[in-house]
């Protein structure tokens, strides 16, 4: 784990985005098309940390991003071109743009100022969506990066985010993936060797500290 002070350092509000990857009713939902990942990212904590980490983003002034998957009714434009992708298409649950699927899942809280970017195909919330253009047009140098899996979409964004130039940190029990075993191994073995890994309350710990109140002379 990073010390406290460079934590700070790195999570410097004006400059810091925070990332909620697949966030969505269809995915981590009660009524998940994936049961076993939803499972999993409400009995770890995962899904309640990130729901705190959004709070304090918007209280504290941190830009927040949500990435979605969905698909058109039709699929045109979907990829077809993994395993993946082909078994999504037969899963009783479909992520429909315009549909409860791909809503924020509760109890995450989206805000007016808060983002949400949608994509239509690929892996990444990163590659082939506006998320980069925005990180840039906002300023951002540090992206926090949260949700889920574990599996796929965390690292792949994580190796997205670190190959355009931000510096990832990641949330260590903020993020989930099946099994649930497989998480911490990828933290240790992969993400730990990209991104800065801390824990919700170390993150928080950074998010809350005090505002900077201008000063107006007298």
């Amino acid at each position: 784990m990073p010390s406290y002070p460079k934590l700070r350092e790195l999570l410097d509000p004006a400059t810091t985005v925070l990332l909620t990857v697949e966030c969505q009713q269809g995915v981590v939902g009660p009524h998940s098309a994936l049961p076993e990942l939803a499972r999993e990212a409400r009995s770890s904590g995962a899904l309640a940390n990130i729901a705190r980490l959004v709070a304090a983003a918007h209280t504290s002034g941190v830009q927040v991003v949500h990435a979605i998957a969905e698909r058109r009714p039709d699929g045109r434009g979907a990829s077809r071109n993994a395993r993946l992708f082909r078994a999504a298409e037969r899963l009783p649950v479909h992520q429909l743009s315009g549909s409860t699927a791909v809503r924020v899942a509760a109890p995450i809280e989206v805000a007016d100022q808060d983002f949400v970017v949608r994509r239509l195909h690929g892996l990444s919330p990163i590659q082939g969506t506006d998320v980069d253009a925005l990180l840039r047009n906002l300023g951002c140098r540090t992206l926090v990066v949260t949700g889920v899996s574990a599996n796929v979409a965390i690292p792949n964004t994580v190796f997205d985010a670190v190959n355009r130039g931000y510096t990832a940190v990641v949330p260590s029990d903020a993020i989930a993936g099946v099994p649930s075993e497989y998480t911490p191994a990828m933290i240790r073995h992969t993400l730990a060797l990209v991104a800065t890994v801390a824990t919700t309350d170390e993150v928080l710990g950074c998010f809350e500290r005090p505002r900077r109140v201008p000063v107006t002379p007298g």
